[in-house]
C-alpha cells in the first residue's frame, strides 16, 4: 500500500482552493488525489524541475507569480504580486487549485489573508489562519499588509468562484436596491406628481 502524504503546511482554503509549502515528490501521490487544474507557484526562485515535470506529466497549468517578487525574506510580498494571485484565484476555471510557496507560511499567507479580506472575514480572523501556519515565525509586515490592502484592486470577473461570489453579493446586492431606492423615491417625489 503506498503512502498518501500531503505538503508541508497543507490546509484546505476553501472547496478546491488549497495551500501549502513546496511540494517533493513525496507529496506527488497525494497531489494526484486533488486533481488540480493549476498550481500558482509565489517563491521568487524557479519552481524545481520536479515540479515542472509533475504539472507536465498531470496536466497541470504551473503558474510561476513569483519571479519578479523580492529574493529577500526580509521584505514583504509586493501587491502586484498578491495582485496577480488574486487573480488566478477569483477564477473559477482555474479550480482545483493549490497555492504554494518555500514553506507555505508567509507568501502564501499573505495571499491567501487578501483572499479573505476579500471574503470579508474580520482581521481577527484573518489574522489568526496566518498566524497557525506561520508556525510562530509571524511576520508583522505581512499582516499590516493585509490590513492595509485595498480590496478595491481585486478585478473580479468571469466565472467567480463560489466562495468569492458569495461575500461579494452583499455589495452588489445592496447597490442594486441602492440603485432601486433611488428610481422610487424619484417616482414618489412630490416633484414627479
Amino acid at each position: 500500500m503506498s503512502r498518501v502524504i500531503p505538503p508541508t503546511n497543507f490546509g484546505v482554503v476553501e472547496d478546491g482552493l488549497y495551500r501549502s509549502g513546496l511540494p517533493t515528490e513525496l507529496n506527488y501521490p497525494f497531489l494526484e488525489t486533488l486533481r488540480l487544474r493549476t498550481i500558482v507557484y509565489l517563491a521568487p526562485e524557479e519552481p524545481p524541475e520536479h515540479l515542472a515535470h509533475f504539472a507536465a506529466d498531470e496536466d497541470v497549468r504551473l503558474m510561476h507569480l513569483g519571479a519578479s517578487s523580492a529574493k529577500s525574506p526580509w521584505k514583504p510580498v509586493s501587491e502586484d504580486l498578491v495582485l496577480a494571485a488574486l487573480d488566478v484565484l477569483t477564477d473559477s476555471r482555474r479550480y482545483p487549485l493549490l497555492v504554494c510557496c518555500h514553506l507555505g507560511r508567509h507568501r502564501t499567507g499573505t495571499v491567501v489573508g487578501c483572499l479573505r479580506k476579500l471574503q470579508r472575514w474580520n482581521l481577527a480572523s484573518i489574522f489568526d489562519e496566518y498566524r497557525r501556519y506561520a508556525a510562530g515565525k509571524v511576520k508583522g509586515m505581512n499582516e499590516q499588509f493585509v490590513e492595509l490592502f485595498d480590496t478595491d484592486l481585486v478585478r473580479v470577473s468571469g466565472d467567480v468562484p463560489e466562495h468569492i461570489a458569495v461575500a461579494l453579493a452583499p455589495s452588489v446586492a445592496s447597490k442594486a436596491s441602492n440603485s432601486q431606492a433611488a428610481s422610487k423615491a424619484t417616482l414618489t417625489s412630490p416633484d414627479a406628481l
